[in-house]
């Protein structure tokens, strides 16, 4: 497989994409923020500015809009094909497409994840929704996967552009797959979730728009990497992790109402602050489909 001419045109250059947006990068690299957009009123040409941003500033917020879920699974379908809210949970009293993380029912997310890495396909792009927030508190930091393994040194990029690791949803979520769903998931891509048999991904990630290699491997979902003994994966996994998360590497969004965040989930993870105590904080996720994650050593050969 390799990366096509279409594909690669896909990824515009900053100043391309913002002269169709009014967009402020928030940093040299990675996130921006949109104004002036309303959401649940874009132009073709707005979605299609706002999917290229993605592929180059990673994550974008917008502030001040008035969506309910509705209208946020309306957006995401002009972006991409919406999936089902969540392999595993419950949707509960919301749309099937929409994932809500509820403080009150352990809808916690305080742990550096990519989304729903467990599957073959993980998602291409989240769409997350302020609903409720506390008064202070609750934040959610970003860091960027490619920047992380760009500035790793050659020889380790060498090492693991070969290396292949296991996720495993099981930690998360096993116990409420069998006890909650009584061993009964939702229909992902046509295959209902039973139970959670792990998978596996490239270690490094070619990003299927941009061509851009990144980590692909997550303190959430990954358990081991392929081939290694339980004691060299975990050095090197915890070495990668200790990259991935260092400041220069990260974006953070406080909350306000409004806001919505959009993420590329095959070039970054996140991490949920739960640092509000017993106060009530709900998110509505959305999530686009995405492909099945193809590493170096495909490309090459």
């Amino acid at each position: 497989m390799s990366i096509t001419s279409e594909q690669s045109a896909m990824t515009e250059a900053p100043e391309r994409v913002a002269t169709r947006l009014a967009l402020t990068p928030l940093g040299p690299h990675f996130g921006a923020e949109i104004r002036d957009v309303d959401l649940s009123r874009l132009d073709d040409d707005e979605v299609h500015a706002i999917r290229a941003a993605l592929v180059t500033y990673k994550v974008l917020f917008v502030r001040g809009q008035d969506l309910n879920d509705a209208a946020q699974i309306e957006f995401g379908r002009r972006l991409g094909e919406i999936t089902v809210g969540h392999p595993i949970h419950d949707s509960g009293d919301v749309p099937p497409e929409v994932y809500s993380l509820d403080s009150q029912d352990n809808g916690f997310a305080d742990v550096w994840h990519t989304d729903v890495t467990f599957v073959r396909r993980p998602p291409a792009i989240s769409v997350l929704r302020a609903v409720v927030l506390p008064p202070n508190g609750g934040d959610t930091t970003w860091a960027d996967s490619q920047l992380a393994y760009e500035s790793l040194t050659p020889a380790l990029r060498t090492l693991i552009d070969s290396l292949t690791a296991v996720h495993d949803g099981s930690r998360e979520f096993g116990y409420y797959l069998s006890q909650r769903r009584k061993g009964r998931g939702n229909l992902w891509e046509g295959e209902t979730f039973n139970d959670l048999t792990p998978i596996e991904h490239p270690v490094v990630r070619v990003h299927p728009e941009s061509g851009r290699k990144g980590l692909f491997v997550n303190p959430g979902f990954t358990s081991h990497i392929v081939g290694m003994s339980e004691h060299e994966s975990r050095g090197i996994l915890d070495i990668l992790y200790a990259h991935l998360t260092k400041p220069e590497h990260l974006v953070r969004n406080r909350w306000q109402p409004g806001d919505v965040a959009l993420w590329d989930n095959r070039s970054t993870a996140h991490y949920a602050n739960r640092d509000y105590g017993d106060q009530h904080r709900v998110m509505h996720r959305i999530t686009l489909r995405g492909d099945a994650p193809i590493g170096p050593a495909a490309l090459s050969g």
